[in-house]
């Protein structure tokens, strides 16, 4: 698996994903309804943030993150990152190989840690992919996301040091 920067050329290959993920509405806080343009204009981040996409051996596209600072300012040395993967290709170790490659990235930009600021509750396979990389649940907001099938679930901070 080969992770690169996300070129304008991926995007046909992401947002047939992305879109399937959103609508469905169980991991993400973006609105169920977000249309292809308004999606690109968040996933597909200018630097100093940054795209990437995870690749197999004949370029399929299999996941995608970005990462940012997670604040401003005086906050911006806390890094933060999204991530999806395509769900035919899930059970394949992309999520912990971007994770991995992201946390690597924060590290080399100079980020002092890493936070996550909603990460489902009800989203089982990612809190315990985050946990087995280092992240800790320093708060959980009670009943912030409306889940489709679950009903208002929490929603978790989570953060580690690097």
């Amino acid at each position: 698996m080969l992770i690169r920067t996300a070129t304008p050329e991926d995007w046909p290959a992401i947002w047939p994903f992305l879109h399937r993920i959103v609508a469905a509405g169980e991991t993400y806080t973006y609105p169920r309804d977000l249309d292809e343009d308004r999606a690109r204009d968040i996933w597909m981040l200018e630097p100093p943030s940054r795209t990437v996409v995870a690749a197999d051996a004949d370029g399929t596209v299999l996941g995608s993150a970005k990462m940012n600072p997670n604040h401003m300012g005086p906050g911006a040395h806390i890094a933060s990152a999204s991530f999806m993967v395509a769900p035919e290709h899930a059970g394949r170790g992309v999520g912990r190989a971007l994770g991995e490659h992201v946390l690597e990235w924060a590290r080399s930009e100079g980020y002092r840690g890493m936070q996550f600021n909603a990460v489902v509750e009800s989203n089982t396979r990612a809190v315990a992919l985050w946990r087995s990389l280092g992240f800790e649940v320093v708060g959980t907001v009670p009943e912030a996301f409306e889940h489709p099938a679950k009903g208002f679930v929490g929603l978790h901070i989570m953060h580690r040091y690097l």
